[in-house]
């Protein structure tokens, strides 16, 4: 049964456990994978494919036939939700786009920044029983609005050596270049270092398990990545005015995830925490994913109870969700006043599972609390920004002493002499 706690009798670290680092065993067996990929490149993608997957692999790429009986597969009422969803969160990154810019407000001096997009990003896509063609669309949608050259998806293939169909129909619909049967850490590193029929990329993207997370956290520097993702979360911040049964519900979209999922109320009515804890009682063995939802609710759900509803925002920045639903009789009241959240739910009829499908902000979000410092993905992860200087040879005398004396204080003289000798070369 889920905990109810009181705000101010509990320390702040108890409110969520979220060490996720990775054990020794995992640390291990993803070096291991990774310097094998990178010595036997698509040999060592079918081994893996064989010994995980059950799969026996020819060629490691989807196929446009297969891509085709994938559409006839899903049929065509998905097909319109994918594409209707995919306009959704392609408008919305849309307005993400940003413009390059020039300063010209000193006689002889022009500054600025320039926006390019990556060369090649790599998205990768769970699969088996966590098969969310919905990642593809929120993870492959912006960087095409970026302007990203090549996308290379990675996902695994079933005993049949085949692609979830419902994860190829989305891929089409946003536009994938190339997919790959792979998954696990061993398709990370053929995306950060490539294999034969992987071209390596420049930033990888997109959740998965525990090895996934720690590949990629083992191949940034080689590679650019998005985050680490940590497992799911939501935060209800809801009043006493909430319908209990909603608000169990939305708590159980998150936890029915996975075992470690963490579902969380923060609520200033007693009595709306009790009844949520009753509703979950009565609604978890419903689930078809029960057994996984009870295991999260009760080894990491939490009812945080709060005198007031100021000191529930207090509890909801100190968490930092990934997800948070403001429940509230006025949600946009407290909107300015969050601080810290990857994603925001406004008001009693706006559930997560809208954001995850159909929306259009993205449901690829930080983790862990790391929404204190972070941001959900975007059209910035697929893009650059350079900055560039120009000055005249008479802008440039003009402050040439002031830069020479600024170096020549940090002890780099020959950083003052290459400003120095092109007013020297000048005044002879």
């Amino acid at each position: 049964m889920i905990r109810i706690l009181s705000f101010d009798s509990v320390a702040p670290q108890d409110i969520l456990n979220r060490d996720i680092r990775a054990e020794a065993d995992v640390e291990a067996a993803v070096d291991a994978i990774i310097a094998d990929v990178r010595a036997r490149g698509d040999d060592a993608l079918r081994d893996y494919a064989r010994k995980f997957d059950h799969a026996e692999l020819g060629s490691l790429l989807v196929s446009k036939q297969e891509i085709e009986e994938a559409f006839a597969a899903v049929g065509e009422e998905f097909v319109t939700t994918l594409r209707m969803a995919a306009d959704n969160i392609r408008r919305f990154h849309e307005h993400q786009v940003h413009k390059d810019f020039l300063v010209n407000d000193t006689p002889g001096v022009v500054l600025g920044q320039k926006y390019t997009p990556i060369e090649r990003a790599g998205v990768y896509v769970p699969g088996g029983t966590a098969a969310y063609p919905s990642t593809v669309l929120m993870d492959v949608i912006p960087a095409r609005v970026a302007g990203v050259r090549e996308i290379v998806m990675t996902t695994p293939a079933g005993p049949d050596g085949k692609v979830n169909a419902n994860i190829l129909a989305a891929a089409a619909v946003a536009g994938i270049d190339k997919i790959v049967k792979s998954g696990g850490a061993q398709a990370v590193a053929a995306l950060a270092y490539g294999t034969q029929s992987v071209p390596a990329v420049d930033k990888i993207v997109g959740p998965g398990n525990i090895y996934v997370a720690t590949a990629k956290r083992k191949v940034f520097g080689k590679v650019g990545i998005d985050m680490i993702a940590g497992p799911s979360e939501i935060l209800v911040l809801a009043d006493g005015g909430c319908d209990p049964a909603w608000v169990a519900a939305d708590l159980l979209s998150q936890a029915e995830h996975d075992r470690l999922a963490t579902p969380v109320l923060v609520t200033d009515s007693p009595d709306l925490a009790k009844a949520v804890q009753a509703e979950l009682e009565a609604q978890i063995p419903a689930l078809p994913r029960a057994a996984i939802a009870r295991e999260s609710v009760d080894a990491n759900g939490k009812i945080v109870v709060t005198d007031t509803l100021e000191k529930a925002i207090e509890a909801v920045n100190l968490i930092a969700p990934e997800h948070l639903e403001i429940c509230t009789a006025d949600p946009f009241a407290l909107l300015g006043r969050i601080q810290n959240a990857g994603s925001i739910f406004l008001g009693r009829h706006v559930p997560e599972a809208l954001g995850d499908y159909f929306a259009g902000p993205n449901h690829t979000l930080p983790t862990s609390g790391t929404a204190r410092f972070s941001s959900p993905l975007g059209v910035d992860d697929f893009v650059k920004k350079s900055s560039f200087i120009y000055y005249t040879p008479g802008a440039l005398g003009a402050v040439a002493d002031r830069i020479a004396d600024f170096a020549e204080r940090e002890g780099l003289h020959a950083h003052a002499r290459s400003v120095t000798i092109r007013c020297k070369d000048k005044q002879d």
